[in-house]
């Protein structure tokens, strides 16, 4: 009888507890890696920021980013330093992992820097030819590259 009446008359009491989010236990710092079969671009660098285009869609990556494992799709990775300068990288295809601790590994099949992008050079290269077509068409490739006969 004495618990019932106990209980009765906390009830109202747990009710009005507030209750807020734990901030963030991630590391305020991103350690990122960047790399393809032929060159690692980044190997634990302390980044800001990285951009990424998925299947699923474009998004970027911030310290403490919810845990996610996305496939790449043909596009731009732009990774912004901590000095606030960027690089911009093109990549065919691979995976990026965001994990809990504030780490990222980037894995591409293949990936080419822009800013060493010589077009007049470009056109035999098959991995340029995938990204003159896929910036032609917003993004997305809708048809593949024709081959000579």
């Amino acid at each position: 009888m004495m618990a019932a009446r106990f209980l009765r008359c906390s009830l109202p009491v747990l009710r009005q507890a507030r209750c807020y989010a734990d901030a963030p236990s991630g590391s305020a710092q991103m350690s990122f890696t960047f790399a393809s079969p032929t060159q690692v671009y980044f190997k634990e660098a302390s980044v800001k920021q990285v951009d990424v285009p998925t299947l699923t869609g474009a998004f970027g990556i911030l310290p403490a980013h919810v845990p996610t494992l996305q496939v790449l799709r043909p596009g731009v990775v732009t990774v912004f330093n901590d000095d606030g300068s960027a690089a911009k990288f093109f990549v065919s295809s691979g995976s990026i992992t965001v994990n809990a601790d504030s780490s990222v590994q980037l894995l591409a099949e293949e990936a080419f820097p822009l800013d060493q992008l010589d077009v007049a050079v470009s056109t035999q290269h098959p991995l340029i030819d995938l990204f003159i077509i896929s910036m032609a068409t917003g993004g997305q490739l809708l048809s593949c590259r024709p081959q000579g006969g």
